[in-house]
């Protein structure tokens, strides 16, 4: 056969983290690499609770078909957490996904169109650019510093490029960390909705926060008239119960949820009903906030161990922040150092990491990477930086 394929493929790229993932199974290698939570405090115990009292209550209709938009207690569920970040939202208003990552694909299927421009935040989230890119869509990127996008930098990009919709990640973003301040989310909902510019807003690790008192409102709470928001909002199970669950929610105006909920009827017709069911029961029965808290006070405890490690000499001329939440540091590695080679010399030493250039929307900056100190515990975190260091060493000497 001679195989012609579509020009969706066009713009497929494999993940960089997928890749990276792959030569750290079976073997000795250890992985900063992929963004992935903790399984020793995965909740198991609760998790199957949960589908036990799925089949107790539901029988064989539990294992039936559902609807497209999502399990409806699921979804009243979920309404009543959006509550508590300001949100208020109906079920209609609600499509759940299969993870958010698929939010964002479904988003892009029925709101943008070969040719159509978006900007986002550079660097940003490297599998939303794979959807952007793939679907022919024109990614611009906006600089930013610690307290995100400079408002100059976005008002000027808006009107030279009339973009759709703007993507953004304000909170303990990927592959950053950083968190926008509060004037920076209301600059940006001030710029786009005069405008018509959608925006959404991706909050997968916003409840992963070390500062307990700290107030990070989403940018749909800042919008004064929800009614007819700017704004769509994202966010995943997958960080804060389990990510096998493959359970995302988005929420928004109702007109395009619908629009979205045909085009996932056309890719997977509705997520697993099972596992939102048995999401429902856990949410019903477990103290999720609880479990939240430990969480985060043990990613917390990571954190400072990695970032204890970075201060170490043989890191010195490396630049960083301290995230405030979330899972990742962003590491500017010194002028002239190529992160992706630098990782050939890591995974000789047995550790992996991330190279920043696939982070990028355009100008990539060779010299840095992003690390996860969520998934690994305190023993191999120390080993895994000092093999990083070694790998450092080796690679400054053979430059």
């Amino acid at each position: 056969m001679n195989y012609t394929f579509s020009s969706f493929t066009d713009g497929l790229k494999s993940s960089a983290v997928r890749e990276i993932l792959k030569l750290t199974q079976g073997n000795a290698v250890i992985s900063l690499a992929g963004g992935l939570p903790a399984e020793d405090h995965f909740p198991i115990e609760a998790v199957k609770e949960a589908f036990e009292r799925v089949f107790q209550h539901g029988g064989k209709s539990s294992l039936q078909y559902g609807l497209t938009e999502g399990y409806t207690p699921l979804r009243e569920e979920i309404c009543k957490r959006m509550a508590g970040k300001g949100v208020h939202v109906k079920p209609e208003n609600m499509l759940i996904t299969t993870g958010s990552q698929q939010a964002i694909y479904l988003l892009t299927r029925i709101y943008l169109s070969a040719g159509d421009v978006i900007l986002v935040e550079n660097p940003t989230y490297l599998a939303a650019l794979q959807i952007f890119k793939a679907s022919g869509v024109q990614v611009i990127g906006v600089e930013a510093d610690n307290d995100g996008m400079l408002m100059d930098d976005l008002e000027a990009k808006l009107k030279q490029y009339r973009p759709k919709m703007v993507y953004v990640t304000p909170t303990f973003a990927n592959p950053t960390g950083k968190v926008w301040s509060v004037e920076r989310r209301k600059g940006l909902l001030a710029l786009c909705k005069p405008n018509n510019v959608l925006i959404l807003e991706d909050d997968p690790y916003g409840e992963i926060q070390f500062d307990p008192n700290a107030k990070y409102p989403s940018i749909m709470s800042l919008d004064d008239h929800p009614e007819d928001s700017a704004v769509l909002y994202t966010s995943t199970f997958s960080k804060t119960v389990v990510p096998a669950l493959r359970t995302g929610w988005i929420v928004g105006d109702s007109h395009v949820i619908a629009q979205m909920a045909k085009a996932k009827q056309a890719v997977d017709l509705h997520s697993s009903t099972l596992d939102q069911q048995a999401l429902y029961q856990l949410l019903a029965n477990f103290d999720l906030d609880a479990h939240i808290r430990t969480i985060r006070s043990e990613y917390g405890r990571r954190m400072e161990l990695m970032k204890s490690l970075l201060q170490d000499s043989r890191f010195s001329d490396l630049r960083w922040s301290e995230p405030q939440g979330g899972m990742f540091f962003w590491v500017e590695l010194p002028e002239g150092v190529d992160a992706s080679e630098l990782l050939k010399k890591a995974v000789e030493k047995g550790v992996a990491f991330v190279p920043g250039v696939d982070f990028y929307a355009e100008n990539p900056r060779r010299n840095t990477m992003r690390l996860n100190f969520t998934h690994t515990d305190s023993a191999n975190m120390k080993l895994g930086l000092n093999r990083l260091a070694e790998a450092l060493d080796a690679y400054k000497q053979n430059v």
